[in-house]
């Protein structure tokens, strides 16, 4: 069985399954294929991707939270390592980087957690980066 694409003489899409392709051109060819919406006889076959049936049919492995956080932590860090650290000018530098009035770049640094939320309530994007093992020391 092969499902093909279809479209109608109005631009109605619509999915039909046939035997084979030589099925729908001798379907067609009859007058038997009509589109559901309007009925017309006037159905063309529209390009459409393969579909390959493999032997298994598994389902996907489920999502790791704890490995999805893991990678998002990771990638975070990365990121931060190649940002300029501005320290306790942190929310200052992010709101002149914001308004315009200096050099747009990534930056990261210190804020009181008041200060996030004011910077997050201005429109200013900024993510709190939980801090490496390695810089802590």
């Amino acid at each position: 069985m092969i499902v093909l694409d279809l479209s109608c003489e109005q631009g109605h899409r619509f999915e039909a399954w046939f035997a084979s392709s030589d099925a729908f051109e001798q379907q067609q060819a009859s007058g038997l294929v009509t589109c559901p919406h309007c009925g017309t006889h006037q159905v063309k076959r529209l390009p459409s991707a393969p579909y390959v049936q493999t032997s298994s049919h598994t389902r996907p492995a489920e999502p790791d939270p704890q490995a999805i956080a893991s990678k998002l932590i990771e990638a975070l860090r990365s990121a931060a390592k190649h940002s300029e650290d501005v320290g306790e000018r942190f929310v200052e530098e992010a709101r002149r980087i914001h308004y315009g009035e200096a050099e747009e770049r990534a930056i990261r640094g210190q804020a009181k957690p008041s200060d996030m939320i004011e910077l997050l309530e201005e429109g200013i994007p900024i993510l709190p980066v939980p801090p490496d093992k390695d810089d802590l020391h």
